[in-house]
């Protein structure tokens, strides 16, 4: 599945906030949440209702979340994509007791920044990368 958006038509999406204190290295995040996404757009487009922008939203999220489920790959230009990788069996150990333990095959969500949304998120200096 791809996608064609603008680079600020998913501004809407941003995952987190990080503040980086001068020489210290520490972290604040901030998660942003369905409802302040939907939040977002009520704020971008008022000719939505709330009940409106809560089922655009939802239905955007069961659209991504049922072409990843048939292992398709969902590509938003200027962000980034989505894609499902496979993760094969392996023995694990129980942290609490060092048993070993099977761990099943599984196939994991896995999103990869697309080279603007790095360059936004990091600044100019990745715009070599």
């Amino acid at each position: 599945m791809t996608v064609s958006a603008g680079r600020h038509a998913v501004d809407a999406v941003l995952l987190a906030e990080r503040h980086v204190l001068a020489n210290d290295v520490q972290i604040a995040v901030t998660a942003m949440t369905k409802r302040e996404i939907i939040e977002e757009l009520l704020s971008r487009l008022q000719r939505f209702t709330h009940r409106e922008s809560e089922t655009i939203v939802n239905a955007m999220f069961d659209a991504m979340a049922n072409s990843l489920t048939r292992g398709e790959r969902i590509e938003i230009r200027g962000f980034g994509s989505f894609a499902v990788k496979q993760r094969r069996a392996r023995q694990g150990r129980n942290p609490k007791t060092g048993q070993l333990v099977k761990v099943d095959a599984k196939r994991i969500p896995f999103f990869r920044a697309g080279k603007e949304l790095r360059i936004e998120v990091n600044g100019s200096d990745e715009a070599g990368r």
